[in-house]
């Protein structure tokens, strides 16, 4: 059964880039959005496998935006995605629930490895 994505990320390239990954490997992506309001509203809408969710974003961010949508559905599976020199930030986001994280710039295998061991 074909896994389906949420992207979050405020940088269209970042999304385009993780669909290209996920889309090569299998995963279908159910939406994209591009701050945490969006990336809720959508949660609501398209009830994905998983999600992945960028940190830094305008209007809410990644953190903000997985404490609501773990309080929606606590089975939520969220990967968060993080630049480097974030740790204090991941650490946040893992104590929120999320279940791993991916590095910046995105690494096809580990990407890959990430959602493959997340959605098990």
């Amino acid at each position: 059964m074909t896994k389906r994505v949420l992207i979050v990320d405020d940088a269209a390239f970042m999304r385009i880039k993780l669909k290209d990954i996920l889309e090569k490997n299998g995963y279908e992506v159910a939406a994209e959005a591009q701050n945490g309001i969006e990336a809720v509203e959508k949660y609501k809408e398209t009830k994905p496998d998983l999600v992945t969710m960028d940190i830094t974003m305008p209007e809410k961010d990644g953190v903000e935006a997985l404490k609501e949508i773990k309080a929606m559905d606590p089975k939520a599976v969220v990967l968060m995605c993080s630049a480097m020199g974030q740790q204090s930030m991941v650490m946040d986001a893992i104590r929120a629930g999320a279940i791993d994280f991916i590095v910046k710039p995105f690494d096809t295998e580990r990407v890959i490895k990430a959602l493959d061991k997340a959605s098990q």
